[in-house]
């Protein structure tokens, strides 16, 4: 009589153990050290793939009426797709010291084609708006270029500053005027949505970058204003403002985009039309392709087809904090937390203006939406950040053990170094005795020999008698020595307080993975 009930228990037990044991191997295999560099890549490439199906099914009518190919666009957005392939592949071989190093040229080489492009005769107008370098078999918009290295500059930037312990001011001035003046001329273009997804980079780097909630507030209110004023200032952008508002006002004018967006997605209902089969994309939908392709996506593939592109974005959202959260080096942090905000911020406001929620703006959907170079560039930041992704602590250590995969070794992808704060201190400190040792040259050569004397930092060494025997270089040998004290002492406070901080992570490096999903 008493073994029925162990039989039920142990039945019931192996039950609970069966139910238990996706979510078991789920978070066992997100414990693998990379798992986010997987992620990464699985999310950008069914991305870019869904992209690429519905580009082909939105354009093909409407290509077909104009006289081309039904293929032409997708073949456009097809071999884009494989040039930002190859700018993935780029970014993932490219060294993040390298990457520091090139991230303020590049930048300024970005804000000269910006300046480029507004000069009649070298930029090319569309519908009012001079955006685009035309190169014949292809054309690029120095915009979405523009967003990148902003991210990349500013990251740099910003992790100097907070090493150096910089002041807010020092933070403030040399981002912001920078970031302003990009702002400044995509508006000339003009472009207010691109000037939107800079604004959204530009916040997320100061947010990340600690500043304080006062003036972060004060920013963004300023922000908002701006924004509301350029909103109203021009005849279209007014438009639109005044469709979102009273979209019964002109149903057959200003409002016809947004509703014939809404009857799209209304007509897939849960499960959809079927792929190829929508009505909109007939002429009835401007810009189906483009900017308003989640509608399309809602009309064939129904409310499962839109959560499918949510739920990826919501997953990137989660695999972007995961990787900024788990990286030492601090560029790592903030670059990969400002890139997740903005492809995030600019696929929400998308998704947002075609449900009715927002005021049609005419930012696409990251990856999906047609547009050669917003694809290309978009890819070539997700390279960036699955580079950021192998560059965890417990994914440098596997690399480095031998656990790189197939697809590491297929690709023969090079091995990431680990971050270590007091290298990184010595190479800050070696940067200033450079700097400091071209400032004397430099006083050297516009003073007579007498001053020269006089010019020479004589105080404390002199005072304490270490190693000052000439007026040449000597001075810098007990500053190195300083220095390379201080960079002890405050990469040892540096490292307790990143331990402290991250007392559930195991120490560095591990040889297996499973040892930390053994340990939490």
């Amino acid at each position: 009589m008493t073994a029925a009930p162990g039989r039920a228990a142990n039945r019931a037990g192996k039950q609970t153990a069966v139910r238990r044991l996706p979510m078991n191997w789920f978070g066992a295999w997100l414990a693998r050290p990379l798992a986010s560099f997987h992620l990464v890549v699985a999310i950008a490439v069914l991305l870019t793939v869904l992209g690429l199906v519905m580009v082909l099914s939105a354009s093909n009518v409407e290509a077909y009426a104009n006289g081309s190919s039904p293929y032409s666009l997708f073949i456009q957005q097809a071999l884009m797709a494989l040039f930002g392939g190859l700018l993935f592949y780029i970014a993932l071989r490219v060294p993040i010291r390298v990457l520091r190093q090139l991230s303020f040229p590049v930048f300024a080489i970005s804000v000269v084609l910006l300046v480029l492009v507004l000069i009649p005769g070298i930029g090319t107008e569309v519908q009012g708006s001079r955006r685009w370098f035309d190169l014949g078999f292809v054309s690029v918009q120095p915009s979405e270029i523009v967003k990148v290295t902003l991210v990349v500059w500013g990251s740099h930037l910003l992790a100097s500053r907070q090493a150096e312990k910089a002041s807010y001011k020092d933070i403030l001035m040399p981002l912001v005027p920078a970031g302003l003046l990009v702002c400044f001329l995509v508006v000339l273009e003009p472009n207010l949505s691109t000037t939107i997804a800079l604004g959204i980079v530009l916040t997320a780097l100061l947010w990340f970058g600690g500043l304080p909630l006062r003036m972060f507030v004060t920013i963004a209110i300023s922000g908002a204003a701006a924004a509301g004023i350029l909103a109203l200032s021009a005849g279209y952008r007014s438009d639109r403002m005044r469709a979102f508002f009273s979209p019964g006002s002109d149903p057959q004018g200003i409002g016809y985009q947004a509703r014939q967006a809404k009857y799209s997605l209304a007509d897939g209902g849960i499960w959809g039309r079927g792929l190829g089969q929508s009505r909109a994309k007939w002429s009835y939908l401007p810009n189906a392709h483009n900017d308003f392709i989640f509608a399309i996506i809602g009309e064939e593939l129904g409310f499962l087809g839109c959560a499918l592109v949510l739920g990826l974005f919501a997953l990137f959202v989660y695999t972007g904090l995961r990787i900024a959260s788990r990286s030492v080096d601090p560029f790592l942090r903030l670059l990969t937390a400002s890139a997740t905000c903005w492809i995030t911020g600019q696929a929400l406001i998308n998704v947002g203006y075609v449900v009715g929620l927002l005021p049609v703006t005419g930012l696409q959907l990251p990856l999906v939406s047609a547009g050669g170079s917003s694809l290309a560039i978009t890819l070539l930041m997700f390279g960036i950040i699955a580079s950021a992704a192998r560059h965890e602590p417990e994914a440098v250590a596997a690399l480095h053990d031998g656990q790189d995969g197939r697809f590491s070794r297929m690709l023969r992808l090079p091995k990431p170094e680990m971050y270590s704060p007091a290298r990184a201190q010595a190479a800050r400190a070696k940067s200033k005795a450079k700097a400091k040792a071209k400032a004397a040259a430099k006083a050297k050569a516009g003073v007579k020999p007498g001053p020269q004397r006089r010019a020479l930092p004589s105080g404390k060494g002199a005072k304490s008698g270490k190693g000052v025997k000439s007026q040449g270089g000597s001075d810098r040998v007990p500053r190195r020595s300083i220095d390379s004290d201080s960079a002890r002492r405050t990469t040892s406070r540096s490292t307790e307080s990143w331990r402290s901080t991250r007392a559930w992570e195991p120490s560095y490096p591990m040889r297996h993975s499973r040892e930390r999903g053994n340990s939490r």
